[in-house]
């Protein structure tokens, strides 16, 4: 382990509450589905208004934090040496750990860390576009480490690597989704030893088969199961062992070569939403089945509508849409889960710039953020509206916000804001 240096200057604004019960485990929150905890959050600030803190990183970045108790966590690099960062919730540096060799991003929203860490309240797991995935305790020590590519052959993602890790209950589980051998791979969380490693070739042409998705995990049938999106397909898979429970692909009838899918998906009661083709179609699954389900189980599908880079939100029988291309840049759509029927439309002010974080429904309101560091507060009621425009100048973001215990945690390029 190596102990946090003093890269950066802390700026204290306001005190803060020492409550900390509520944890945000996941980039998607502790749900998966884009829902904070439930409280009272902040709907106004600026760069200097209602900032608790302000903590300048190492290094650009686009993965969200994972916060659990007191602990923050967040994948960054110092040097050339891929980093965890461990700071407590007044943004005090606790420590960080390397974890092997960097490899640099490709694109200019991406890094050598774009995916999200994850912890269970024990270990923290940290995943790099280099291969290298690692366990760690709170302390920042080193449980146990690997590397996918030297393990099972070199990325051919055209771009940077964004899938982030997820946990299950007894595995750490990677999809690589990609040109060329595809798998998903899964690692016991205690020991790191494989526990299970399944192919996943589903025939996709050229960039389609790759993915920058994260899988979910869902009950199905009082089982646990993984989803898994990309390659023109939805497959999912048994979280014990891996073996495929069922499919449903149709996702590119047409065969476009360049249906990337970064986009994840996300899951209602017993239904799998899957943005896909650029964001130009959304697919609303019924969960179960076996085999090929594409006849049978596919409840509704959208044209003309969907996310290319934001996930989208479920909250009980509503999905809500963030459009990030052409004409549905800053549009927000909210449907009938179960339906696919349109119960709104929203257009946020135009930009030059996109939308690159996902959408969080937090405190009753929709916060939606732009790459340009400007966050939407939007009123999702009979008459939808915005409420709140609240900007950080000069600041470059693609990380989802954190939503915990009435704070906001804002990673852009530059700095990681605490809204209070």
């Amino acid at each position: 382990m190596f102990r946090f240096l003093p890269f950066a200057l802390l700026i204290c604004l306001t005190a803060l509450a020492p409550a900390y019960g509520e944890n945000w485990p996941q980039w998607r929150g502790p749900t998966s589905n884009g829902v904070a905890p439930a409280g009272s959050y902040p709907t106004e600030w600026s760069g200097e208004e209602h900032v608790a803190w302000k903590r300048k990183l190492p290094v650009s970045g686009s993965s969200t934090p994972a916060v659990w108790g007191e602990l923050i966590f967040l994948t960054s690099a110092q040097g050339d040496e891929n980093t965890l960062l461990c700071l407590n919730r007044d943004g005090q540096p606790q420590w960080e750990t390397k974890l092997g060799a960097m490899r640099k991003g490709k694109h200019r929203k991406a890094t050598s860390c774009n995916s999200s860490p994850v912890t269970d309240g024990q270990h923290v797991y940290a995943y790099f576009k280099s291969g290298d995935l690692a366990c760690l305790d709170f302390d920042g020590k080193v449980i146990w480490q690997t590397n996918l590519q030297r393990e099972f052959g070199e990325d051919t993602l055209w771009w940077d690597l964004g899938t982030s890790p997820v946990l299950t209950q007894r595995h750490v589980v990677i999809a690589v989704v990609q040109t060329g051998p595809s798998y998903i791979v899964a690692f016991d969380k205690q020991t790191g030893k494989l526990a299970w490693k399944r192919d996943r070739n589903l025939g996709a042409p050229v960039e389609a088969a790759q993915t920058y998705a994260t899988p979910i995990v869902v009950e199905q049938d009082g089982k646990e199961t993984l989803v898994v999106l990309g390659a023109d397909h939805v497959t999912a898979h048994d979280a014990q062992d891996g073996s495929e429970l069922w499919r449903v692909g149709g996702m590119n009838p047409k065969q476009d070569q360049y249906f990337r899918s970064i986009s994840s998906p996300v899951s209602g009661t017993d239904i799998v939403v899957a943005p896909y083709a650029r964001g130009s179609t959304v697919t609303a699954i019924k969960m179960g089945g076996q085999g090929d389900v594409t006849q049978s189980h596919v409840a509704w599908k959208k044209e003309d509508l969907g996310a290319d880079v934001p996930t989208p939100i479920v909250m009980g029988n509503k999905l809500y849409i963030c459009g990030d291309n052409g004409n549905r840049r800053g549009r927000l759509t909210c449907l009938e889960l179960g339906t696919g029927e349109k119960l709104w439309e929203l257009n946020l002010p135009r930009s030059r710039s996109s939308y690159s974080s996902s959408p969080i429904l937090a405190g009753g309101k929709l916060y939606v953020t732009r790459e340009d560091g400007v966050t939407f507060v939007v009123d999702p009621g009979e008459t939808p509206q915005v409420v709140a425009e609240n900007r950080l100048a000069d600041e470059f973001t693609a990380a989802t916000p954190v939503f915990t215990n009435g704070q906001i945690l804002i990673r852009t390029f530059g700095h990681l804001y605490c809204i209070r």
